[in-house]
């Protein structure tokens, strides 16, 4: 899978192989994972089954988040993007495509959040052609809630995800 999005500060493209020093810097950092049920990575082996994970929703998914690039550094600052969900119920839906995004600290309050996610809704509904799209945040983040309601999702309700035993918010935005 290879494609290329570019908004006015940034490029998503699919993740590779040599963005595994950027993922492990990401996912090892405890700031990144507050809301994420506190579970960090460890190792770059982890990191590096993370990118396999994601490669293998690639190849048979057709997709999966994109990496997130600077465009004037060229710095991996993160992902942000859509993917299929088949893994696990959440919030009673256990076949859903969502938007997400997840980015090393240094890029926070920058507004990348907002200008990856309008791209990727973009991307979403007029390349994808999906009906709708799904996102969830954390109850106590209201950064990534206000990025959320920026791209156009709509807040549904709260709820409590009992695999990962977090208290979590529900969004959806229907296609045009």
């Amino acid at each position: 899978m290879t494609f290329n999005i570019e908004t006015e500060r940034l490029i998503l493209r699919e993740l590779r192989p040599t963005d595994l020093n950027g993922m492990f810097e990401l996912d090892s950092n405890p700031e990144v994972h507050k809301y994420l049920g506190n579970k960090p990575v460890k190792t770059i082996e982890e990191s590096q089954k993370i990118l396999d994970s994601v490669f293998k929703q690639y190849k048979e998914r057709g997709i999966g988040r994109f990496a997130a690039i600077e465009k004037h550094t060229g710095n991996f600052i993160g992902w942000s993007g859509i993917r299929l969900n088949t893994e696990y119920n959440m919030n009673g839906h256990t076949t859903y495509y969502d938007v997400g995004y997840r980015f090393i600290p240094k890029y926070w309050g920058k507004g990348y959040a907002t200008e990856s996610g309008k791209a990727s809704v973009n991307y979403a509904f007029n390349v994808l052609k999906l009906p709708e799209l799904y996102a969830t945040t954390h109850l106590e983040n209201e950064a990534s809630h206000r990025a959320l309601l920026k791209i156009g999702m709509k807040y549904v309700e709260d709820f409590y995800f009992e695999e990962e035993q977090l208290n979590l918010r529900w969004y959806k935005i229907e296609s045009p």
